[in-house]
């Protein structure tokens, strides 16, 4: 089996909470790795302390990723972990390196950083307490309420250096995220963490992401989970319309064929052009969430409500950035 972070060290079965789970262990040769000078990226620098998550999300495109490890993108992915288990210490020893240039470095780009294995291993909480220390700019993306763990640690962090947290909530609907999210916490959870982070006074927006045709995407559904992003208080709401990209696309449809048969006529509609939607449908849901973010309320604070076309992915600070090739995919869902 082929780790290109470093060499397996040992295997660690899960038991109690963590039960069915297994954890590979790796010593990093490095921690941060550099996005490609061609990238059209909004940031130069990712970590990712983890691959493979337990949030099992259907339609997550980091998912191929394992296949890279000899390893499977179904039940794999969601229960075998890698744990770059040397990750703090290799990031305070770049840190520390004359060449690094300072620049801000991204987290949740790959896989959840606050995935079920991170109250395990705390390697996000040691990483974020060394770019505290350091002062060195960051972002976080999530889908887990685990992240008020180290609510007290961001605002330091924020006090000293730019921090900014997205979290990613596509919808509302109980039925929908159990069917789609079964490892995440539930929705109306995080949009109350998005609601104590900006309290706190770490800049926390929204991902609506992604918004699942047939399931997520009707026009209250949208309006119900924008208008909760407004609530509390989101810097930023940005909807982002499924996108299902070869190896993603074959494992997710395979799934939806199974639990909603009666959807496999739309998804061949639209998705019969390659692996994005129209721009009609982006257009149709960015109207639904901007008319909702800029009524009454909806600008309070600058608060930024812009949806991504298709292909187009956005950066942790709400901005949207073409994507040209693979190699640029963000791993944000």
């Amino acid at each position: 089996m082929l780790f290109p972070e470093g060499p397996l060290l040992e295997r660690h079965v899960g038991t109690g909470e963590y039960r069915g789970m297994e954890f590979l262990h790796v010593n990093a040769r490095t921690i941060v790795n550099a996005v490609p000078a061609a990238s059209r990226m909004p940031f130069r620098y990712t970590i990712n302390a983890y691959r493979g998550c337990s949030h099992a999300c259907t339609y997550c495109f980091a998912r191929p990723t394992h296949t890279y490890l000899g390893l499977g993108i179904g039940e794999d992915f969601e229960r075998k972990i890698v744990v770059k288990v040397n990750a703090v210490e290799r990031l305070r020893a770049e840190l520390r390196s004359p060449r690094w240039p300072g620049d801000h470095i991204a987290m949740g780009t790959n896989t959840d950083p606050y995935q079920k294995a991170e109250g395990k291993y705390h390697l996000t909480q040691g990483i974020i307490q060394v770019l505290s220390e350091t002062g060195n700019p960051f972002s976080i993306l999530t889908k887990s309420t685990l992240v008020l763990r180290d609510l007290a640690l961001l605002v330091e962090a924020a006090s000293r250096t730019r921090v900014r947290l997205d979290v990613s909530i596509g919808t509302l609907d109980r039925d929908v995220w159990q069917l789609t999210e079964p490892g995440t916490p539930p929705p109306d959870k995080r949009m109350d963490a998005v609601r104590r982070l900006n309290e706190a006074g770490v800049p926390c927006g929204v991902l609506i992401a992604p918004v699942l045709p047939g399931l997520s995407d009707s026009e209250d559904q949208l309006r119900a989970v924008t208008e909760a992003c407004v609530a509390a208080g989101a810097v930023s709401v940005t909807p982002i319309p499924l996108h299902l990209r070869p190896g993603v696309r074959e494992h997710y449809l395979e799934w939806l064929s199974g639990v909603r048969p009666d959807l496999g006529a739309l998804y061949a509609e639209r998705f019969r052009r390659g692996s994005y939607q129209s721009q009609a449908e982006s257009r149709r849901i960015a109207e639904i969430v901007e008319a909702v973010g800029c009524g009454p309320g909806g600008r309070s604070g600058g608060r930024e409500t812009r949806a991504v076309a298709a292909g187009e992915a956005t950066g942790h600070a709400g901005r949207p950035v073409s994507l040209r090739a693979a190699s640029e995919q963000l791993r944000l869902l």
